[in-house]
C-alpha cells in the first residue's frame, strides 16, 4: 500500500480526493434514488397513529400554516405574538415537531448545539439538558413551543394537504386536504421542510428482500425491540442486520445497532467525515447567568463564526465553527499582504487539509483493525459532504460482531429475497435497514405532495421550471399572500436550520400584521424585484468547494453539473448569513417593504 497523502503533499492530496471522487460518480445523479412504492409505499404514512374521524372543516382563516415542524410551529409563534390569532396549523403527522415526530430511529440526535438548534428558548423559558440532545427532548421542546403559544388547539394532524389555490375574485386560498377539508385562507406559509420525503436506492431486487425492511425514518421498534429513549433491541440479538448507508443518520444509528444485533453489516459507499461531539450535561444553574437575548447573541455569534467570519469569542465551540477560527487565523498570518478571494481559498484550504488529516488520524487511533479503519477515511474535504460528529460511532467497528462492508466506491449491487450482492458476493441477512436519506433537488410540488396553483393558472413548478425564483427566499410573483418558509434564497445557512426558519417566520407575521394594519389584500413580490434578487444567486461562482474536488454528495447534486437551476435551488445571499439576517431584519421593519405590493380591495397599490 503507498503511503497516504498528507498536509505537507498538498498535490498529492487533490489527486486523491479527485480518484476518490471519480469512482462515485454516477451518470444517474439524483435518479439513482427511488420513490417509496410498492412494499415501501407505508414510508410515506404515520406509523405511530391511527386518524380519527373528525368532520370536514369548511371554514375560512386569516393565515393557513402548512407544515407543523419547527418551520410551523416557529411562524405560528411569530403570529400570536404580532397579535395574530386566527390561523390553523395543517399537518401530515400525528403530532406537531415535523422531522423530530417522525425521526425516532436509535440514537437520533441533531448535530448542531442544542442551545443555537431548539428555538425560542429564552421566549418558553427553557435550556437544554447537554450540549447535543436526543431526539426525544427535541421533540419534547417543539411541544413546549407549541404549548407555550397555544399552537396545537388551532392544528389540524393527520391532514395531507392536497392542493392550494388561488382564487382571483376573492382573493383568497383554496386549501384542499386528503380528510375532506376545504379551507379559505387570506394567507398561507408553507413550512413543509427541507429533508422530510424518505428517499430509497435504485438497488435491482429492492422489493424482493423476505425478511424484515425498513427505512430510519420509519424505524419499525416492533422488529428490533427497545424504544427511542435508548432501551437495548432484544429482538436483534440472533439476527443478522444489515444497513445500507453511512450518512449523518446512520452514524448516529450504527453505534446502537452495534451494541444489540447478533452479527451487524455496515454497507459503505462512501464514509462520512466523523470528529468528535465531546457531548456534556448543561449546568442546570446556567440561565441564571445568561442575560436577556442571550439566544440572539448565541446565533449570530454561531453563524459569524461557521461562516468564515471572526469574533473574539467562541460561545459553542463546536466541529462546525472550528475550520472556521483555523481559516480565520490563517488569514491573519498574513496581515500586510492584500486580502483577496485567492488569499482567503489558500488559508481555506491549509485549514481543511489539516482538519481531515486529524479527521483521518483520529480514525487510525479509534479503529483497531488497519484495513477497516483505511475503508472508513474520508478523502474529501469536509464540508463536500455533510460533516458528522460522535463519541461512539468509530468505536463501533471494534466490535467483533460488526462488519464494514466497503464497496470502495460502487455500492451495493442487488438485493434478493434472502440477502445483499456486493463485490460479486452474497450476504444473508434477517433484517434490512435502509439509511438511504431524504429527497433533495426533486421538484418542490413532489417534495411537498402537493400543487400550488397561483395566478392565471401557473403553478409553482411551472415557475419554478428554471429553478427556485423568489424574493428573500419568501415572496413569489404571481402568487399573492404566499410565504415561503426555508434557506434557500435567503440565509442558507444549512448548519443551522431552525434559525432560518425561526427569521422566516417572524419576516412572515411582520408582513401579514403590516398588510393587515393597511387593510391590504394582497401582498406580493412584484417581477423586478424577484428578478433582481435572484440574479447574483444566478451568476455566483461556485464558491471554495468545486466539483473536481467534491466527492458526490446531496450538497452538490450528486456530483452532477451545477448550472442556473441548481444555483438557484440551493443558494443564498451572496454577502452570507449574516448580512442576510441583518438585512432582513431592517426589510421587515420598514413602512415601506421595498420589492411587495400592498394592495387594497380595488387594486391600489397601498404601499
Amino acid at each position: 500500500m503507498s503511503t497516504p497523502p498528507t498536509p505537507s503533499d498538498p498535490e498529492a492530496l487533490r489527486r486523491r480526493y479527485a480518484a476518490e471522487r471519480d469512482k462515485r460518480i454516477r451518470p444517474d445523479g439524483n435518479a439513482q434514488y427511488v420513490e417509496p412504492t410498492g412494499r415501501f409505499a407505508s414510508l410515506l404514512e404515520d406509523p405511530y397513529v391511527t386518524p380519527t374521524d373528525r368532520p370536514a372543516r369548511t371554514d375560512e382563516v386569516e393565515v393557513a400554516v402548512i407544515g407543523g415542524g419547527f418551520a410551523g410551529l416557529t411562524t405560528g409563534a411569530m403570529l400570536r405574538t404580532a397579535g395574530i390569532d386566527d390561523l390553523v396549523i395543517i399537518e401530515a403527522g400525528g403530532g406537531l415537531g415535523g422531522v423530530w415526530y417522525w425521526n425516532r430511529y436509535p440514537g437520533a440526535m441533531c448535530d448542531t448545539a442544542a442551545m443555537i438548534y431548539l428555538p425560542l428558548l429564552e421566549e418558553v423559558g427553557a435550556l437544554p439538558s447537554a450540549k447535543y440532545v436526543a431526539a426525544p427532548e427535541i421533540h419534547a421542546h417543539a411541544l413546549r413551543i407549541a404549548e407555550h403559544y397555544d399552537l396545537e388547539a388551532r392544528s389540524l394532524l393527520s391532514t395531507r394537504v392536497t392542493a392550494v389555490t388561488w382564487e382571483e375574485g376573492a382573493s383568497r386560498w383554496r386549501i384542499e386536504t386528503d380528510r375532506g377539508d376545504v379551507i379559505r385562507a387570506r394567507f398561507v406559509t408553507m413550512g413543509t421542510g427541507p429533508l422530510h420525503r424518505p428517499k430509497l436506492p435504485g438497488i435491482p431486487g429492492i422489493e424482493t428482500f423476505s425478511g424484515a425492511c425498513f427505512h430510519t425514518s420509519r424505524w419499525d421498534w416492533s422488529v428490533t425491540g427497545g424504544d427511542p429513549s435508548g432501551a437495548p433491541m432484544a429482538s436483534l440479538g440472533d439476527k443478522r442486520v444489515g444497513i445500507i448507508g453511512t450518512g449523518a443518520t446512520a452514524v448516529q444509528a450504527i453505534p446502537a445497532l452495534a451494541r444489540d444485533a447478533g452479527e451487524l453489516f455496515v454497507f459503505q459507499r462512501t464514509p462520512s467525515s466523523v470528529d468528535v461531539r465531546g457531548n456534556h450535561p448543561i449546568d442546570p444553574d446556567l440561565g441564571d447567568r445568561l442575560e436577556p437575548g442571550w439566544q440572539t447573541e448565541w446565533l449570530r455569534n454561531f453563524a459569524t463564526l461557521q461562516t468564515g467570519g471572526h469574533a473574539e469569542v467562541d460561545l459553542v465551540e463546536d466541529g462546525w465553527t472550528d475550520i472556521s477560527k483555523r481559516i480565520w487565523d490563517r488569514i491573519r498570518q498574513r496581515i500586510g499582504t492584500e486580502i483577496d478571494m485567492a488569499v482567503i481559498r489558500e488559508a481555506y484550504e491549509e485549514a481543511d487539509d489539516e482538519k481531515m488529516s486529524e479527521i483521518r488520524a483520529r480514525v487510525d487511533a479509534v479503529v483497531e483493525d488497519p484495513a477497516t479503519a483505511e475503508a472508513l477515511k474520508p478523502w474529501y474535504r469536509q464540508l463536500c459532504k455533510r460533516p458528522c460528529f460522535h463519541d461512539d460511532y468509530l468505536d463501533a467497528f471494534n466490535r467483533p460482531t460488526v462488519h464494514l462492508v466497503d464497496t470502495d466506491g460502487r455500492g451495493v449491487e442487488a438485493i434478493d429475497a434472502t440477502g445483499v450482492w456486493v463485490g460479486g458476493g452474497h450476504l444473508e441477512l434477517d433484517c434490512l435497514i435502509f439509511a438511504s436519506g431524504f429527497e433533495v433537488g426533486t421538484p418542490y410540488a413532489r417534495r411537498c405532495g402537493y400543487e400550488t396553483v397561483g395566478r392565471d393558472g401557473e403553478t409553482l413548478s411551472e415557475h419554478w421550471a428554471d429553478g427556485m425564483s423568489t424574493l428573500h427566499g419568501m415572496h413569489v410573483s404571481g402568487f399573492p399572500n404566499l410565504f415561503i418558509i426555508g434557506h434557500s434564497q435567503g440565509a442558507n445557512l444549512i448548519s443551522n436550520i431552525t434559525h432560518n426558519l425561526t427569521e422566516a417566520g417572524r419576516t412572515a407575521a411582520a408582513v401579514i400584521a403590516r398588510a393587515s394594519e393597511l387593510g391590504a389584500i394582497e401582498v406580493e413580490a412584484t417581477v423586478e424585484a424577484e428578478a433582481a434578487w435572484i440574479a447574483p444567486i444566478a451568476a455566483a461562482e461556485r464558491g471554495m468547494l468545486g466539483s473536481d474536488e467534491c466527492t458526490p454528495g446531496y450538497y452538490n447534486n450528486e456530483g452532477g453539473p451545477i448550472g442556473r437551476r441548481e444555483k438557484l435551488n440551493g443558494g443564498g445571499y451572496q454577502a452570507g448569513p449574516v448580512a442576510f439576517f441583518d438585512y432582513i431584519g431592517r426589510w421587515r421593519t420598514s413602512p415601506e417593504l421595498p420589492g411587495l405590493e400592498l394592495r387594497g380591495a380595488d387594486g391600489e397599490v397601498l404601499v
